[in-house]
């Protein structure tokens, strides 16, 4: 699992977000796309301008995996311009999750902050 945020909603800014956050999930979780069963995106109301599924394809991720991107539930004080992600692989857990939250995303699970 994971998350982000964008300073502003635009296509750039959510693509090198997406591609961020996507990057670092791997690395953390030493996880190969081969492993990966399908990748589920959530994103703010706020942010239209891309689809983070549409994002993390053009950063060259997943052409063989399945995405899905649904909208967020909107909920009075939540966080703004947050993407979210969830991803299911296929094999024995090898290790511990390493969830990764980035930017003021970070602040959605403080328990989690180095």
């Amino acid at each position: 699992r994971g998350a982000t945020t964008v300073e502003f909603d635009s296509v750039a800014g959510i693509d090198e977000a997406v591609k961020e956050l996507f990057t670092e999930i791997l690395a953390q979780n030493n996880l190969t796309e081969e492993e990966i069963s399908f990748v589920l995106f959530s994103q703010t109301s706020d942010l239209k301008s891309r689809n983070a599924a549409a994002a993390v394809r053009k950063a060259g991720f997943c052409s063989a995996v399945p995405l899905f991107c649904v909208q967020e539930a909107e909920i009075n004080g939540m966080l703004d311009k947050v993407i979210r992600v969830l991803i299911q692989v296929n094999h024995p857990r090898k290790s511990e999750p390493k969830m990764v939250y980035l930017n003021r995303a970070s602040n959605l699970r403080p328990d989690l902050k180095r």
